[in-house]
């Protein structure tokens, strides 16, 4: 894997977004991996791995996180922003189509590209999120996004990450280990904190948090789409996720017994029904 560097624009000048390339066979088709709010690239490094010998596989950190630059002006911290830079990122990969895997966040704004007319995604590849978003689900990011705690150690880091992240289902020592790691990082002075900037967690406090509807958006998408859900998700409910079969790209859903918001995409009958809907 190679780490790679692009400069965005925004209203407050130019941005720098860090991005992971996995460079697959000589023409291998593309896969595009957008991270969650608080989360960054490296939560795909498995699925990377795995998909790399079929594709080129990408990994950017969203504005605001991990080796990202954060931006100056937090009201920027948007889905206009987000889309935009991932637009300017397929413009640098030279390729006229995508495949696209957004985990929460990362899906909306593929949702986005997606009910464009003329986008580039081919198939488009939904972990945990859907057109329709229930209050209860985003009450709870609310409550803890934007936080800025220190830990003394990593290991303390670790130990809070598998309460924050325990609804991602069963994980092994190993795997919390790594998701701890990538998510820390050094703070001045000592100890430990989140690898991302506190103010993207401004639009949650900017009013009162509430059901968020994009049917619209939704009826408008045509790429062949897979949808994964938690079954216990707060998030994506039962019930929207069955409309999204019914609706827009119909897509095709798979439910993950004992597992929340959202699928951490490191177990093979998780990657491996990503491959194959990708690959069919």
């Amino acid at each position: 894997m190679i780490e790679r560097h692009l400069s965005c624009l925004s209203a407050s000048g130019f941005h720098h977004v860090v991005y992971t390339e996995w460079p697959g066979p000589s023409g291998a088709p593309t896969l595009l991996c957008v991270h969650g709010l608080t989360r960054n690239g490296k939560d795909f490094d498995a699925i990377a791995e795995n998909l790399s010998a079929r594709y080129r596989v990408i990994c950017p950190d969203m504005p605001g996180r991990g080796r990202s630059e954060r931006l100056k002006n937090p009201a920027e911290y948007a889905y206009t922003t987000y889309a935009q830079d991932c637009v300017a990122l397929i413009a640098r990969l030279d390729v006229e189509t995508v495949d696209w895997l957004g985990t929460s966040m990362g899906g909306i704004i593929g949702m986005m590209v997606a009910a464009q007319s003329g986008n580039p995604i081919r198939k488009l590849v939904l972990n945990d999120i859907g057109p329709y978003l229930a209050k209860e689900g985003l009450e709870r990011i609310g409550s803890y996004v934007g936080l800025d705690p220190r830990f003394e150690s990593l290991e303390a880091f670790e130990a809070a990450i598998r309460k924050l992240a325990a609804p991602f289902g069963p994980l092994t020592d190993e795997q919390w280990r790594k998701m701890a790691a990538d998510m820390a990082e050094p703070k001045p002075g000592g100890g430990w904190g989140f690898a991302y900037d506190p103010r993207i967690a401004d639009a949650f406090k900017a009013g009162p948090i509430k059901d968020i509807d994009m049917w619209p958006m939704w009826d408008s998408i045509r790429s062949p789409t897979l949808v994964l859900r938690g079954a216990d998700s707060d998030l994506l409910t039962h019930q929207t996720a069955e409309e999204m079969t019914r609706r827009g790209p119909k897509a095709k859903l798979i439910e993950l017994a004992g597992i929340g918001h959202a699928p951490a995409l490191l177990s093979e009958d998780q990657i491996g029904a990503i491959r194959d809907f990708l690959l069919a």
